[in-house]
């Protein structure tokens, strides 16, 4: 049978999702939990690899395997063996036809940024941060020179893998409580730190570095120098993928309600 996993994680104290020889991934986590729970080895496929620092509140995975448990053994027995900043929050049987990675239509992500004159301390880890105040207007004018699809070279890593820099936003909003400001992003799939670097852009028009319309000029270079450098991972949150009604699988967890 083949399953899917509905995974939340705070990844401040992880190398990110994909697994590397230190053990320290949520990827690596995750499959020696599971390992653990179906005393056999379990191998997972993500809906989207995250960064060094970047949380997940709904990362999706799929895997495949012989051992036949109800849904929420799954959930709870693989809960057992994560660490307390990992959580499975649902287990779904699904199709074999189903792929985290190749089923998903979207992929969303949020930017928390607190403005303050001091710097994060409860929040630490979870919020970007800048010290100068954020004009609103300026940085919703510049975001709307991303929408839509194009080239975004200027907004991709040079460690990224993709087979192509052209993808399609279809959703940048930005909203405030109190000095939160809070991104939200979706689009068909993203590049290797693009929303860092968008953020590092917007960040620099909303702080009067920049006018607005610099953004359309960062975009058309097609060079990643043109753009500024890459913001902080803390305050950045994989929403999720999104997916088809015909898979029937949650569309949000609990923790969307907490995040600002």
């Amino acid at each position: 049978m083949r399953l899917a996993l509905g995974i939340s994680y705070n990844g401040k104290a992880y190398e990110g999702w994909q697994s590397q020889p230190s053990g320290r991934t949520v990827q690596d986590q995750l499959e020696l939990a599971l390992s653990r729970f179906a005393a056999q080895p379990v191998s997972t496929v993500c809906a989207g690899r995250t960064d060094t620092g970047v949380h997940g509140l709904m990362q999706v995975a799929h895997f495949d395997t012989l051992l036949e448990r109800e849904e929420f053994s799954w959930v709870r027995g693989t809960n057992r063996f994560l660490p307390a900043d990992i959580a499975v929050q649902w287990a779904r049987a699904v199709p074999r036809e189903f792929h985290s990675r190749a089923s998903a239509t979207a992929r969303r992500y949020a930017y928390v940024v607190l403005e303050s004159p001091v710097r994060p301390s409860v929040d630490a880890g979870r919020v970007g941060w800048v010290f100068r105040p954020l004009d609103g207007a300026a940085m919703e004018q510049a975001a709307t020179l991303l929408a839509g699809r194009h080239d975004f070279t200027s907004f991709r890593a040079s460690s990224c893998q993709a087979k192509s820099p052209v993808k399609t936003i279809t959703e940048l909003k930005i909203s405030r409580r109190g000095p939160y400001w809070r991104f939200d992003f979706q689009a068909d799939a993203f590049l290797h730190h693009m929303i860092r670097n968008i953020m590092g852009c917007l960040l620099q028009v909303g702080q009067g570095f920049q006018a607005p319309q610099w953004m359309g000029q960062v975009l058309a270079a097609h060079d990643r120098d043109a753009a500024a450098p890459t913001f902080a991972p803390d305050g950045l949150y994989f929403l999720g993928p999104v997916y088809g009604p015909e898979w029937n699988l949650p569309g949000r967890t609990a923790a969307y309600d907490w995040l600002p």
